[in-house]
């Protein structure tokens, strides 16, 4: 019989090594020219993109994929492509970080409420190519306007150099998207000048060897550390007094039990106002997200294709996302609902990927049980995806499913706006979370409402990311756009979590993020007035070519250039 103690030692032996071998950099990171921190991030693209391949195939066969899967393209999207996109937008940023002169090519406008609006996407001729027809505002806190928007975007960088002195930050990773990791590690690394142990999720540090050798420049640098372990290892990083700022994605029990303890003791110190670390602690940490269907006039073709973005938001990763629609809004004495609501059972029972996360089998249990009535989608080999109503138990609309369940509810929608009213304010007020909405709404629909007052009814919307017409997913995919909750959340109440990550124009004083998709893929956006050439998006789980797309988006992002747009519009237009 083995002693398993001297391994233990071991472990925590190398991890008081990297900490301080973190500790001795910490200065000399911050002070790391803009020069340097921009070759830094094109040698990282390099590596990432020797690794991707070896990434993406471990990663769908962690998540029961087979090789040549279509769905295998959402590990590339959600994998490599998303940290490639986040290299390039620092790097663009950096370059430009002379006087703020990023701050020049962007669009500011004043929205009804008064506030500043930034448009980051499309942001050149890629995206307006690539993201036909999407938009992306950055939505900025009341005060902030384009007159001080300087003062208010990358401010870290307005201490001069010599002066700098760095921190160590813990990030505690996520299991589930392959990207949020190295994004969040980039925040601390290039936004706040911080280095940084970064602690897997057992669930996916299968992914270890390849992050080690994408961001090898950093972890050269003795910037970067990445770890492994089980809930021993983090309590004990945690814990630790060289770790002077913590990050973590996941779940909210999570967050409080490092916060303010477990059981009776955490009752205590929340009780009495004493968290257990006295540490600065950001967080992402999920919702019950809702999606919001506006009534309107909707075509057959309309209807199917909002039935494949309404069941790719609940069914993208299986179902295991914190931004993964569980509550969908529907207006009460719509006579087009039923329509939508079988077509979208039908997109989802031909899904059948498994459902591959720990413990979704004993979540979906829990969901049968305290459902009132339960309406079963078959999908052959992957579980049955269940559906209730929302109503069926308060419990529904305070608690992540994070599992392919979903419960929907009807509202009173005496006239598209009303409805649209209603629908916000139960969102604001019954929805556990802030982190991402979903409203799909015909271009009519809005036109009635008049843009103006759709923009006014937005800004009622409490939530970090507000999707148009897409899904909030694509806003953590567009890392021009900052990722977290609506700001004003507390240690005490939590919520889905304090702070932002992505956001690689690094403006300071974000409220959300606003994303916005055609109504119709191409060719229909044309036919319709939408001047739109997206066609049926590769993110949607219905795409017979993301795999290819996905890979061929990575590339892209490493080396844009027209030759490599042919290949990427054919896959595009035959998904």
């Amino acid at each position: 019989m083995t002693n398993s103690a001297p391994q233990e030692n071991d472990v925590f032996t190398g991890l008081e090594n990297d900490l301080n071998a973190l500790a001795n950099a910490r200065d000399n990171w911050a002070r790391t020219p803009v020069s340097e921190r921009i070759q830094i991030l094109q040698e990282i693209k390099d590596a990432l993109l020797s690794a991707s391949d070896g990434w993406v195939r471990d990663a769908a066969r962690a998540k029961g994929l087979s090789a040549d899967s279509p769905l295998a393209g959402e590990e590339w999207l959600s994998g490599p492509y998303a940290v490639m996109s986040g290299c390039n937008g620092l790097m663009q940023t950096l370059s430009e970080l002379e006087g703020k002169a990023f701050l020049r090519h962007i669009p500011f406008r004043t929205l009804p409420s008064g506030q500043t609006a930034a448009r980051v996407t499309p942001h050149g001729i890629w995206d307006r190519l690539l993201l036909s027809g999407v938009k992306a505002d950055v939505w900025m806190k009341p005060g902030v306007n384009e007159g001080n928007i300087a003062e208010h975007a990358a401010t870290a960088y307005d201490v001069p150099p010599e002066q700098r002195t760095g921190r160590v930050a813990l990030v505690l990773g996520a299991g589930n998207i392959a990207a949020i990791a190295p994004l969040d590690a980039f925040q601390k690394l290039f936004l706040e000048h911080q280095v940084v142990v970064l602690k897997m999720n057992p669930v996916n540090d299968y992914l270890t060897e390849h992050l080690e050798a994408a961001l090898r420049p950093l972890i050269e640098r003795d910037a970067l550390r990445i770890v492994k372990g089980g809930g021993d290892v983090g309590a004990w990083l945690t814990e630790h007094p060289t770790v002077e700022e913590i990050h973590i994605t996941g779940a909210e029990s999570t967050h409080d039990a490092i916060i303010w303890g477990r059981g009776d003791e955490g009752q205590r110190n929340r009780e009495a106002g004493t968290p257990r670390l006295d540490k600065r602690i950001t967080s992402e940490l999920g919702a019950v997200c809702p999606t919001i269907v506006v009534p309107g006039n909707w075509s057959g073709a309309d209807i199917r294709f909002q039935a494949e973005q309404i069941a790719t938001q609940k069914l993208h990763n299986s179902g295991f996302n914190c931004v993964a629609c569980q509550a969908l809004l529907m207006p009460e004495g719509w006579d087009q609902a039923n329509e939508l609501l079988n077509e979208i059972r039908g997109v989802m029972g031909r899904s059948t990927r498994p459902a591959y996360y720990p413990g979704a089998e004993d979540r979906l249990e829990t969901f049968r049980q305290k459902s009132a009535e339960v309406t079963s989608v078959s999908r052959d080999t992957a579980p049955d995806l269940l559906i209730n109503q929302l109503e069926d138990d308060d419990w529904f609309r305070s608690n992540e499913i994070f599992a392919p369940a979903l419960s929907t509810h009807s509202l009173e929608a005496p006239d598209a706006e009303q409805y649209l009213r209603n629908a916000i304010d139960f969102a604001n007020s019954k929805l556990h979370g802030t982190l991402g909405a979903n409203i799909v709404i015909h271009p009519d629909t809005i036109r009635s409402i008049g843009r103006d007052r759709f923009e006014a009814l937005l800004t009622d919307l409490r939530y970090g990311t507000i999707a148009i017409n897409t899904w909030t997913g694509l806003g953590f995919l567009n890392t021009a756009c900052p990722w977290g909750a609506f700001p004003g959340h507390t240690l005490d109440d939590v919520q889905s979590g304090i702070g932002t990550v992505h956001n690689t124009f690094m403006f300071d004083a974000v409220e959300r993020a606003v994303v916005e998709a055609p109504f119709r893929p191409f060719p229909r956006s044309v036919l319709s007035g939408e001047w739109s050439l997206l066609p049926r998006p590769p993110w949607f789980i219905t795409n017979r070519r993301q795999h290819r797309l996905g890979r061929l988006l990575t590339r892209f992002q490493h080396s844009p250039g027209w030759h490599r747009i042919p290949r990427i519009f054919a896959n595009a237009l035959l998904g």
